[in-house]
């Protein structure tokens, strides 16, 4: 059987590896696009003609529908598949996918808007390290993770047997998006003494890494020891 869909963008990327972790969970076979090269496969006319933008990660379906924005992929690709109404809350249950939506929502506007400017100043360097502005998304994203902290406190104090976000026995669509994007800020940027202050946080992630779909498409987790910030 032919794969669901290809994925263009160029290795490693984080929302590359988010999409292929939804896709797992929901049983469906989504590969990257080969020899796809950045700044030159984008720019060509045919792909152009399927994404406007150039813009990566991008998702061309086997029946041919074509999607762009990392977030609206992993959405997609977790209404696809038979574990649609565990990714994303049972039809009917407004609240439960509300829910859902917020913290995918929270992923991409709290976390992935402060991770993306440290990884092309620090990783990428395509702009020149701004000590200030760095420092800045750093504590954008500390402020974020006490509200990840909170809830996974919460659903403890309660009583919850597992740490995903929705306090329910499986993963969510929600769990694939944050921590998606903690994966890399504590592998690059945030150091064991920052991470100190979260513990129930790292547990979750070192929970969720573990697992083969996370495994699968991120590799082992290797948290930095000091990263930008301790």
């Amino acid at each position: 059987m032919a794969p669901f869909g290809k994925i263009y963008s160029y290795p490693g990327h984080f929302r590359v590896h988010r999409a292929q972790v939804v896709a797992a969970l929901n049983g469906l076979e989504v590969i990257e696009a080969p020899d796809f090269q950045m700044a030159v496969t984008n720019k060509t006319p045919e792909y152009l003609a399927k994404f406007p933008m150039g813009k990566v990660p991008a998702l061309e379906c086997a029946d041919g529908f074509c999607l762009a924005e990392g977030g609206a992929i992993c959405q997609y690709l977790a209404a696809a598949g038979p574990r649609a109404a565990q990714l994303l809350g049972p039809a009917g249950d407004i609240k439960t996918q509300a829910r859902i939506a917020e913290w995918v929502f929270f992923a991409e506007t709290e976390l992935v808007s402060n991770l993306l400017p440290l990884i092309v100043m620090c990783l990428m360097k395509l702009l020149p390290y701004d000590e200030g502005r760095c420092n800045q998304h750093l504590a954008s994203a500390e402020r974020a993770f006490g509200k990840v902290e909170h809830a996974l406190t919460t659903n403890a104090t309660a009583g919850e047997k597992t740490r995903y976000l929705m306090g329910g026995p499986e993963i969510t669509l929600a769990d694939v998006m944050v921590t998606g994007a903690l994966i890399p800020l504590f592998t690059s940027f945030i150091g064991a003494e920052m991470r100190a202050k979260i513990p129930n946080t790292v547990a979750y992630v070192q929970d969720l890494a573990a697992t083969k779909e996370f495994l699968d498409a991120f590799g082992p987790l290797k948290m930095c020891e000091t990263g930008v910030r301790g």
